[in-house]
């Protein structure tokens, strides 16, 4: 009993030094890319949607070093759907989310286009060094798109953004405290990490499920309790770019980053599960392509279309534990 206790102890410590760490890693990176006169735009397209995803890059580096590879890939597959399901629906459910923003609609099928690559290249049952080099250097050229575009956002968008993440220009920023907070916020992600999955490892092995559905549901709900914040809160306050922009962008980061980065840092690549690739890959393609409405049916998300989204995650839960 002890042992077990230790466990969740583990999970719970990990998930608190997750939340805090990449908070404090947001923040600093946040003022350090605004001081270097970075468009709001581009900081909360970008440097938020990054920092939201810390916590999965954490996870998933650690549990590739650690021989968990299940978890690695588990983490970020269910943290893509939890992202699109949950949050989008909770938020929709919230306000109606009408996006504004072109550079948005170009990340939903970039996010569609990422999904299916991730699915080609994980399909011979491994994602090899190659496989990430090629995942990472989509986000490369990403990036150099958002720093392009972002000037011909529309003043509505820009304003939007601009409330959220400009900087306060009459307060010098200490570049020092800053790059603080970075390490800081490093750290904690870095334990958080190791906690998180040697508690969800442990708890696998004494339930008798595989590693693949604690990483798909634990441990990614864990670690996408920033993306839920971040949109809920923006969805509220009636900011419905950031609302959007941070789930559809953290799902980027997610596959272009996290997963691209793990396979490049892993000498031997990440075994991918078959159940993965028959089931969980092809459902998040599918909850993906379910964010075309942004795009083709006038840039919104209904109320209705999000209850849709939440019974389309109950569904998969379910299925997932029956299974």
């Amino acid at each position: 009993m002890n042992e077990h206790l230790l466990s969740g102890l583990l999970i719970l410590s990990g998930l608190v030094a997750l939340i805090i760490g990449g908070e404090v890693l947001v923040r600093g990176a946040s003022a350090v890319a605004a001081a270097f006169r970075i468009p709001p735009l581009v900081i909360g397209l970008t440097v938020v949607a990054f920092g939201t995803s810390a916590p999965e890059l954490g996870v998933s580096l650690q549990a590739a070093f650690s021989g968990a590879s299940d978890v690695a890939v588990g983490n970020v597959v269910g943290s893509n759907i939890f992202n699109v399901l949950l949050i989008l629906g909770i938020s929709s459910l919230v306000t109606p989310l009408v996006v504004s923003s072109q550079l948005i609609r170009f990340d939903v099928p970039l996010m569609i286009a990422l999904s299916c690559l991730t699915w080609g290249l994980t399909s011979d049952g491994v994602l090899s060094q190659i496989d990430g080099m090629v995942l990472f250097s989509v986000l490369i050229v990403y990036l150099a798109i958002c720093l392009r575009t972002a000037r011909r956002e529309s003043k509505q968008v820009q304003q939007e953004f601009a409330a959220e993440y400009a900087s306060d220009s009459k307060k010098p920023v200490r570049m020092s405290v800053q790059f603080a907070l970075i390490a800081a916020g490093l750290v904690c992600l870095g334990l958080g990490a190791k906690w998180l999955v040697s508690g969800a490892v442990a708890i696998a092995t004494w339930f008798g499920v595989s590693e693949l559905v604690i990483g798909l549901t634990i441990v990614a709900a864990g670690t996408s309790l920033p993306e839920v914040v971040t949109s809920v809160v923006a969805s509220i306050r009636g900011e419905r770019d950031i609302a959007v922009g941070n789930v559809v962008g953290s799902n980027i980061f997610n596959l272009a980053c996290v997963l691209g980065l793990t396979g490049v840092i892993s000498p031997a690549g990440i075994p991918v599960s078959p159940d993965a690739i028959r089931f969980d890959i092809p459902i998040m393609v599918l909850v993906a392509a379910a964010c075309l409405p942004i795009v083709f049916t006038g840039s919104r998300i209904s109320r209705t279309e999000g209850v849709v989204f939440l019974i389309g995650f109950a569904a998969y839960n379910y299925l997932l534990i029956w299974a």
